[in-house]
């Protein structure tokens, strides 16, 4: 470790006041988890389940780039895998290299990000180092968590809802600088306050699937869930089901899980969820082979549902995509919403329309969250109403094992990643309410 990156890990540490923070010595490099460009093609013609994440994920030392008027400097304490992680790490659907030459091309600033490697990581949590000369919210010493809505705010389609923005980009995958590294840069819209009662993993594992579910869920950009309501939720102990879950319950409603082992049940049922659906252990087939999907299928989980519930959800919360969405379109009620944000199974889906249509049901597109609700979802995991889903801790040279296991299932909730805390258990400086929530918090570590 380089002697700057010690004296600012120490710092940090130590909890070193903001003008001793803000006069270390900044290190020439850094260790980053990166993809290399001369190697975007080394899975092709493999097929996606058997690219693997620990032949193209690399532990290097990069150079520190330039910081922009608008952007800080943040040590990374901890950062965490999300399934942009692993897409980044199998080149799928593309290559994140074509990003990065776009945003290349913007201005003199968007120039450093294509380069021939890529910072990987879209969560953060950590300590500002420096900021740019156009900064004023934030200062060297201040903890903060880092959302990834990438955005330039002298776009006007920036504004009202920024993730609408003509040049909205995801931070960590489609550009350079991201999360798993021991320094970040980011834009300075993109910190917002740690949680004081987590700890850095536990900080670090929130803001990108925390944020995606609170505007699924919550905002009037998404679903805008309303008390009362039946929600189904997908994969509702992983990264992103289990945040859908909380918000669910917050809001009144009544959430219809459905996982794919009696642990996940158990999991989800001590997480509040009253309905849960082992699809498993249900048998479910949804394609009777690659190119055909099973009506008899959608019509028995439908049943299922509504002998749970009562009723047919009024929206279905998707994001594996090839090998629900058929279901998820049929089992919606009549005027219902499916909303997604992503498709983890496969991006070429298929549905029968006539469900769609003929009931008058809504398919809506769901991508993160813009800076206010970011903010929202943070607050609300800050007032330990929502809780983290962290399941998993790696050190930063096991990021490749770490995108592995997300990559094929293996694991629940988050896995987080550290950076420059040396152990887990670090950062907490409110341990009156983490000890009132100590058993929430904890959850899914108990089940890992």
């Amino acid at each position: 470790m380089p002697d700057e990156i010690a004296a600012i890990r120490t710092a940090i540490l130590e909890d070193a006041p903001a003008d001793v923070i803000g006069a270390l010595p900044l290190p020439a490099t850094f260790r980053a988890a990166v993809v290399r460009a001369d190697e975007q093609e080394m899975f092709a013609g493999i097929p996606s389940e058997e690219k693997d994440p620990r032949k193209s994920t690399h532990i290097d030392e990069v150079p520190l780039p330039e910081l922009a008027p608008d952007e800080a400097y943040v040590a990374v304490m901890a950062s965490a895998i999300n399934f942009n992680t692993v897409w980044t790490s199998i080149f799928e659907p593309l290559p994140t290299f074509q990003f990065l030459k776009r945003l290349g091309k913007e201005s003199v600033w968007g120039a450093r990000h294509d380069l021939p490697y890529h910072v990987m990581g879209s969560d953060a949590a950590g300590v500002v180092l420096r900021v740019g000369s156009a900064v004023r919210n934030w200062k060297p010493g201040d903890k903060v968590t880092v959302h990834c809505n990438y955005v330039d705010d002298q776009d006007p389609s920036a504004h009202d809802d920024s993730m609408m923005a003509s040049n909205q980009r995801i931070w960590g995958f489609e550009s350079n600088f991201g999360g798993l590294a021991e320094i970040s840069v980011v834009k300075a819209n993109q910190l917002m306050p740690k949680p004081a009662h987590l700890t850095w993993e536990e900080s670090a594992c929130n803001a990108l699937c925390n944020s995606t579910s609170y505007r699924m869920i919550v905002s009037k950009n998404g679903s805008h869930m309303t008390q009362g309501q039946t929600v189904l939720i997908w994969g509702a102990t992983g990264g992103i089901g289990a945040y859908a879950v909380q918000y669910v319950l917050n809001g009144g409603g009544t959430p219809v899980g459905v996982v794919s082992s009696p642990e996940r049940a158990s999991l989800l049922q001590e997480l509040g969820c009253e309905h849960v659906i082992d699809r498993r252990a249900e048998g479910y087939k949804f394609w009777k082979d690659d190119n055909t999907q099973d009506p008899s299928e959608w019509r028995r989980f439908g049943k299922q549902i509504r002998e749970l519930t009562g009723k047919d959800p009024d929206i279905v919360f998707e994001h594996p995509g090839r090998s629900t969405m058929g279901a998820s379109v049929f089992v919606a009620k009549r005027g219902g919403m499916i909303i997604t944000c992503a498709a983890t199974s496969g991006f070429n889906i298929e549905y029968d329309n006539r469900y769609l249509w003929m009931n008058l049901k809504t398919l809506k597109g769901c991508h993160f969250a813009n800076d206010r609700e970011a903010w929202e979802a943070n607050r609300l995991i800050s007032e330990a109403r929502i809780h983290p889903t962290l399941s998993m801790v790696f050190d930063l040279v096991h990021t490749a094992d770490a995108a592995y296991e997300v990559h094929h299932n293996l694991g629940e909730g988050k896995y987080g990643v550290l950076c420059l805390a040396p152990e887990e258990g670090l950062g907490v400086t409110d341990p009156r309410t983490r000890e009132a929530h100590i058993d929430a918090i904890t959850l899914f570590r108990r089940y890992a």
